[in-house]
């Protein structure tokens, strides 16, 4: 890797300096130049925060910071003027994936950091309407200051954004999260600055707007996540009323061999609906990485041996694999669930299942994130998972495929992910979180020292090898990172590439000058094509 952050001004593709100075000129006079930076300190958030200091390529030449709906329509009319390719982040927070960088070299970032309010909460019908700049901080804050007797499903760390998260298909956790379920009516500025509403917004006036997923004819709505069709700047996201009882629960496995009966239990009950939430399983290291770090405990090179992996499993009182999950409802309709839970998973020898329930009094101050986390309390202490290796300035790539929810599955993705983290010379952090009843992706957590140049290549490496290997066997990625967003959209090669030439068809005729995130899920669109990309590692051809 070369450092050309300092030596050359990050410039797109296809554009001159010249044309790029006249394109931040223009977003200057229509929107505010407060608005507007290119200088290097306000550049500084909006790369990968994971690559070896210093070395980032994927770096923007600007970024434009709207405050208005007209703002967003008049940025993405002069950036088709000028032809200068837009990257747009909800909060820039999706770490282990690429962070705030953009996929183009010289991209313009579309910064939301000031369209952040809560516009609406509804107790009655039980839905919010927020801009994308809204974290899972201020809608929790929102919904306390309102005295609202209701609940949002969110993510393990609070910075996140609620609609870019949603976007990516990212993972929630209570019941309304099963699926990606939660989300309900886009308002969306497409590429030549009109303005669309998706489902029932389509109507004028329509109360149905954040109630109703569709409307008549062709459902927009999917279309505008995870690809670069259009820029979102409201969205309806349903909230769950209070429970009377809710009861986070852990179960614990002290045997690698005993996760396939776990499994199948697993998906019995949630078929069941006895389990109606997303559960998150994860193994010992995983599980540690958010209490401690690997040099507590080891500091030789390659792999953690398993005799450190069982010592911290009993230290921590882990075990090999965890589980973390939980019941909500009237009291006696927990007991009953409770007690259907203890009856089929301790059929299974080593494991061990715990909980406690809480009323809504209790649930701010419960000590353990993990289980505030399951009742909407957002906080930051689940991040101490980016210093497993290196500490303040350790990192991660992610690689997350699709599986059924089946013991012969997980077995399957475990034994490739484990022995290639094992071939890398690298721990292997690994994780289950359940989409429904009957598929889960399987989380892949690759650590590295940032400060290692050696170790970052061997991480992203191994990442890239994974993808490939695990499309041969049928495994797709739900959301992929920049640096093999392209590797990954390859896998889904049915017919052709038939969905490729799908989206890439829509992509040409919304945004004939692929202005709006290109390359975005492995989307890039004819005039990107034309300038040369997508770059291919040579190691893994895309044809």
């Amino acid at each position: 890797m070369t450092d050309v952050t300092q030596s050359t001004r990050p410039v797109p593709p296809g554009v001159t300096e010249a044309e790029l100075d006249r394109a931040f000129a223009a977003f200057s006079a229509a929107i505010g130049a407060e608005k507007v930076a290119t200088d290097a300190e306000s550049l500084q958030d909006f790369q990968d925060p994971y690559q070896v200091p210093g070395m980032a390529t994927n770096v923007p030449s600007g970024v434009v910071s709207p405050t208005s709906v007209e703002d967003v329509q008049a940025i993405v009319r002069i950036a088709n003027e000028h032809r200068v390719p837009l990257w747009p982040i909800g909060r820039g927070k999706n770490n282990g994936y690429g962070g705030a960088a953009p996929q183009v070299r010289g991209s313009v970032m579309l910064s939301f950091k000031n369209m952040n309010k809560v516009l609406e909460i509804n107790d009655e019908l039980g839905y919010a309407i927020v801009e994308p700049g809204v974290s899972w901080f201020d809608l929790h804050d929102a919904i306390k200051a309102g005295g609202h007797d209701l609940v949002a499903s969110i993510v393990d760390i609070g910075w996140g954004g609620v609609v870019s998260n949603t976007l990516e298909h990212g993972l929630t956790y209570m019941p309304y999260s099963i699926d990606q379920a939660s989300h309900c009516g886009f308002e969306v500025v497409l590429p030549d600055g009109d303005l669309l509403r998706t489902g029932s917004g389509a109507m004028d006036n329509n109360p149905t707007w954040p109630l109703y997923k569709r409307g008549l004819g062709p459902t927009s709505t999917e279309l505008f996540m995870q690809s670069n069709y259009g820029i979102v700047t409201k969205m309806g996201y349903w909230l769950m009323p209070k429970p009377e009882i809710y009861m986070p629960l852990w179960l614990r496995l002290w045997d690698d061999t005993q996760l396939p009966a776990v499994i199948d239990a697993l998906r019995e009950l949630m078929l069941a609906g006895t389990i109606d939430m997303r559960p998150q399983l994860s193994n010992t290291l995983i599980m540690a990485s958010m209490l401690t770090t690997r040099a507590e405990w080891y500091d030789g090179p390659g792999p953690m041996p398993e005799e450190v992996i069982d010592k911290i499993a009993k230290e921590l009182g882990l075990g090999r694999w965890m589980m973390r999950f939980a019941l909500y409802g009237d009291e006696a309709v927990v007991d009953h669930n409770y007690a259907k839970l203890r009856e089929r998973f301790l059929r299974i020898p080593g494991v061990d299942l715990t909980g406690e329930k809480h009323g809504a009094d209790e649930w701010e101050n419960l000590p353990n994130p993990h289980e505030r986390v399951q009742i909407g309390v957002p906080s930051l202490d689940l991040y101490k998972m980016a210093s497993w290796s290196g500490g303040d300035e350790g990192g991660h790539v992610d690689f997350s495929p699709v599986i059924p929810l089946t013991a012969q599955h997980a077995q399957a993705a475990q034994k490739l992910m484990s022995e290639m983290c094992a071939e890398a010379g690298l721990d292997y952090l690994g994780g289950m979180l359940p989409i429904n009843a009957r598929a889960t992706t399987f989380i892949n957590v690759i650590p590295f020292d940032t400060k290692n140049p050696e170790q970052v290549e061997k991480a992203y490496s191994a990442a890239k090898t994974m993808v490939a290997k695990a499309g041969k066997m049928g495994y797709g990625e739900y959301r992929a990172h920049l640096s093999f967003m392209d590797l990954a959209a390859h896998q889904f090669g049915f017919n052709n590439h038939a969905q490729r030439r799908f989206n890439e068809a829509i992509k040409d005729t919304l945004d004939p000058n692929g202005i709006i995130a290109p390359g975005k899920s492995g989307i890039w669109g004819t005039r990107l094509r034309q300038e040369g990309f997508p770059i291919v590692d040579e190691r893994f051809p895309l044809d």
